[in-house]
């Protein structure tokens, strides 16, 4: 549920709308969230799209036909497959999922637009570059990509906070650092 809210929206907001529900429900379960009507999910910040978005996955896992348990056992692609069918979860939130709540250790979520401005500050690029070369830089990290995607997402935060600065690439004709030395 929580990464259904994080869809779209601001991590300020998300955080803001996750607060709200957690003061009406706690637990969030899916029986609780299905008894909330819609001025109540109103009031936690639920848009019409995110409420039925959010509906959707509660009546599903408590009917049974989503079984989260199960997810956890399948592979990657399997288990993003599965999860794919619930009306509201596409690829991004799927891979979330199985990175963030199941700890997978080889997860690359290339549509996160964090993923990706933190890539283009790391690496000093001046586009943010695009999908194919998101996946081919980060090929070599294999089977650590979801590792290598947390380090990216605390870099962009950081950067963005003012605690870092962004690398620029040595001037023309200067060694970088870690040139080798005759």
């Amino acid at each position: 549920m929580q990464i259904i809210i994080e869809q779209q929206v601001s991590t300020l907001a998300a955080d803001a709308m996750w607060r709200r529900l957690r003061g009406r429900l706690d637990p969030v379960t899916p029986a609780a969230f299905l008894m909330l009507d819609e001025a109540e999910l109103r009031a936690c910040g639920f848009s019409r799209q995110k409420a039925g978005y959010g509906r959707g996955l509660a009546e599903a896992v408590a009917e049974g036909r989503l079984d989260l348990d199960g997810i956890h056992a399948l592979p990657d692609e399997e288990a993003i497959a599965e999860l794919v069918r619930i009306k509201g979860i596409g690829r991004w939130s799927a891979e979330i999922y199985l990175l963030a709540a199941l700890g997978r250790p080889d997860i690359w979520p290339v549509d996160d637009l964090a993923l990706a401005l933190g890539a283009q500050s790391l690496l000093a690029l001046p586009d943010r570059p695009p999908r194919a070369t998101l996946i081919a830089h980060a090929d070599p990290w294999r089977p650590h990509r979801s590792a290598a995607a947390r380090l990216i997402w605390h870099w962009y935060v950081a950067t963005r906070a003012g605690l870092r600065t962004v690398p620029k690439p040595p001037p023309e004709g200067i060694d970088g650092p870690d040139a080798q030395r005759d």
